[in-house]
């Protein structure tokens, strides 16, 4: 597998139990959102609680593929993450297209309801960023799974603060202009999580080829040497940088 030797002076690549159970917890909280928001977005006729919902279910999608695909190769994690951003590309688009196309077809808002589902929202994400807290700096996998729940809270605020708006200034502006800015910082994540994944596969090659150049013991040459040389176990992971 290769969530053995060579990984262990990476980034975090999602190899731990806590982690997966956290994530479950993430995955469940987000989908609950996602169907509360949605229908409350509806009736209360708010472009940004709509966009916040879709946020929601994208994030229960996405890392649910987080989850397959802990411990497979990095070139596969490059890519799982690679489709996440690719997702949020999308989702800012579509948010972006559908809050243009609300500024000519006018309803108000309700900004009491924006502000309670907002505040709900809020409390959800809350709580998964701070599970996922620790693991904020890993690879472009489980970075994009901590990035998805940092966007969701300031996402969360920026609606409150609209529904104050559409409240304070009796118009559906502040929902728009909150919308916009949400399509704003799922394209802004999108590119970082794609760049991100973008050097990962480059390195998932070397490290391919790397390993086909040392087929003997499946962790590279350094291993087999340290096999012999060594009872210090983990010791031995300074020794084979040179693979990359």
């Amino acid at each position: 597998m290769s969530a053995g030797c060579g990984h262990e002076h990476g980034p975090f690549d999602g190899m731990s139990d806590t982690y997966k159970r956290r994530l479950w917890a993430v995955i469940f909280i987000n989908a609950a959102m996602f169907a509360v928001e949605m229908t409350a977005g509806q009736m209360a006729r708010s472009q940004a609680l709509q966009a916040d919902a879709l946020d929601f279910f994208a994030d229960a999608v996405t890392y649910g593929i987080s989850l397959a695909v802990i411990g497979a190769s990095l070139k596969v994690r490059s890519m799982a993450a690679a489709a996440k951003g690719i997702s949020l590309f999308f989702m800012g688009l579509w948010v972006f297209g559908s809050t243009i196309w609300r500024v000519f077809y006018d309803g108000m808002p309700e900004a009491p309801v924006m502000g309670v589902i907002g505040f709900m929202a809020l409390a959800a994400n809350v709580s998964s960023v701070l599970l996922l807290m620790n693991y904020k700096d890993g690879d472009a996998n489980v970075r994009s799974v901590w990035l998805c729940s940092r966007n969701d809270a300031i996402g969360n605020v920026i609606v409150m603060i609209a529904a104050l708006g559409v409240w304070g200034t009796a118009t559906a502006w502040p929902d728009l202009a909150v919308a916009f800015i949400m399509a704003g910082l799922f394209l802004n994540s999108s590119t970082q999580i794609l760049w991100q994944s973008w050097q990962e596969w480059k390195a998932g090659g070397a490290e391919a080829l790397a390993k086909k150049a040392e087929e003997g013991c499946g962790c590279g040459s350094s291993c087999a040497t340290d096999r012999h040389g060594a009872s210090h176990g983990h010791g031995h992971h300074h020794h084979h940088d040179h693979a990359h």
